[in-house]
């Protein structure tokens, strides 16, 4: 079972449920049952991979508000899968965002929802998550910001939320639920067509609600005690956003994020160099740092090179 932390949650939450699109599409006819259409899968990973890598150096609000489409709007996404034969289990996931933009007032609210069953039938997943971002625009320069999320786990403490190489060892420090909330004042200190930097600074309120073994049976591995804590405290996050562009084929990023509490403090730095080599050529090399002041080993370091070729 994975451990999930999550952040704060709004007070009510709606749907607009659009009309989406949906189209099965395979390689070729006949390739999934020679075993190219899982090929064919992993190389889309690849491609979906390195798109990602190019869009984290994107940022929609790096020159100020976005023109973003005004009122109330929003999606709903549904996925399931039953399988029947060597395997008898089910997944299902609702995934949907709302937004509402209206004068120099934005904000947007997420939701997941993940259910699942194993081959015995027992319930192996079942997770609720919520975001929350807003941000009110007093000038070109000056705004506030608030941001947020949640997350729960009905399986927390339970053994059937283990995968089959866990114990009940396993369940120590699992969260039942994990919420932040925070708010803050943010700063655009350059903002031209070649530099932009911004700096927001909030404090907010974290709940956490986790999961503690107290002792273990030593004959049987899934047997225990445990208990559920619930801790309160306050946390404060300060941001970084920093762009410049030297000329049309170069340009750098620089996102810092720091978040401390009580629990840990835990801070992420990423740089990343953009380069247009020609019309078809894109390369983005990233260096990633982040630290976790509760860990062994608290820092942890990612090299990151992404290229693209079009012809």
């Amino acid at each position: 079972m994975k451990k999930i932390s999550l952040l704060a949650s709004a007070s009510a939450l709606a749907f607009v449920i659009g009309a989406p699109a949906f189209a099965q599409t395979e390689f070729a006819p006949g390739a999934n049952v020679i075993g190219a259409g899982n090929i064919n899968d992993q190389i889309t990973d690849v491609e979906d991979a390195v798109q990602d890598d190019f869009d984290r150096s994107q940022d929609a609000a790096r020159f100020g508000p976005a023109d973003r489409q005004t009122g109330l709007f929003g999606s709903v996404a549904l996925s399931y899968a039953g399988r029947t034969g060597n395997d008898e289990n089910q997944d299902f996931s609702l995934a949907g965002r709302l937004s509402h933009n209206a004068g120099q007032f934005q904000q947007s609210v997420g939701l997941l929802l993940e259910y699942g069953e194993d081959d015995n039938g027992d319930v192996d997943t079942e997770r609720t998550s919520v975001i929350y971002d807003a941000n009110y625009y007093f000038n070109d320069q000056f705004y506030a910001f608030a941001l947020g999320r949640l997350s729960t786990d009905s399986l927390a403490g339970d053994i059937d939320g283990l995968s089959d190489d866990q114990d009940y060892s396993d369940l120590d420090g699992n969260l039942k639920r994990d919420a932040f909330f925070g708010v803050g004042p943010g700063y655009r200190i350059f903002n031209s067509d070649s530099t932009a930097w911004r700096v927001q600074a909030g404090v907010g309120i974290r709940y956490t609600k986790r999961f503690e073994v107290l002792t273990t049976d030593p004959i049987d591995p899934l047997l225990g005690t445990g208990e559920f804590e619930s801790d309160t405290d306050t946390g404060y996050i300060v941001s970084s956003r920093f762009y410049h562009k030297f000329n049309d084929q170069f340009f750098l990023t620089n996102d810092t994020d720091y978040l401390t509490s009580d629990v840990n403090d835990v801070a992420t730095n990423e740089l990343g160099l953009n380069f247009r080599m020609a019309e078809s050529f894109s390369t983005r090399v990233s260096y990633k740092t982040e630290y976790v002041s509760d860990r062994a080993i608290r820092t942890d370091n990612t090299l990151g090179v992404s290229l693209v070729y079009g012809f």
